[in-house]
């Protein structure tokens, strides 16, 4: 996750890790949703480069230290990253983490979410239709555990259908600025 996090910000904009790290904190804007120390931030960037999703653009002068390292994302690292945020989750664990932060970046962007959030409905449907089938003719623990993954799937498809039927699609080319600056 913390990988999609940091292309999604490097994908806005150009940035170093220093300034993503400070997006990432628990209390920054993306850390809310996703959130990662200093040291994973520059490790992860690290990763990504080697993957070929982003690359270094120049540097800037810090006020306390060596210059930073700019980077950004690669046209790769951008179609990785669209191709991600299009693509429903599978398990329905994954919505408090990767949902919201697909949802996140897709608002950052001034996306429509209604195309991911449709896909969501579909997938969370059939894996309530799975489990309301396990369910019958099961007993003891085994009964236990497939009432609670019915009703979590039960809630998470309530939930994005109150997303969808609560949020008009944003102005078409409306994208939103990031909150943070490079520096």
């Amino acid at each position: 996750m913390g990988e999609w996090a940091v292309l999604g910000l490097l994908a806005e904009r150009p940035s170093h890790g220093y300034t993503l790290a400070r997006v990432l904190a628990p209390d920054g804007e993306v850390g809310r949703v996703w959130s990662l120390r200093r040291p994973l931030v520059y490790r992860t960037i690290d990763v990504l480069r080697r993957r070929g999703l982003v690359a270094p653009v120049g540097t800037e002068d810090s006020d306390a230290g060596p210059q930073r390292v700019m980077v950004e994302a690669t046209a790769t690292g951008v179609r990785r990253l669209d191709a991600w945020l299009a693509q429903p989750i599978e398990h329905v664990r994954d919505t408090r983490a990767q949902l919201m932060l697909k949802l996140l970046f897709l608002d950052r962007r001034g996306d429509d979410p209604r195309r991911l959030l449709e896909a969501q409905r579909l997938t969370f449907e059939e894996i309530a239709i799975e489990l309301r089938g396990d369910l019958e003719g099961e007993e003891g623990f085994t009964r236990t555990l497939l009432a609670w993954r019915l009703e979590s799937t039960s809630g998470a498809l309530r939930f994005v259908e109150g997303l969808l039927a609560a949020d008009p699609p944003p102005e078409r080319g409306a994208r939103k600025p990031a909150a943070e600056s490079p520096r």
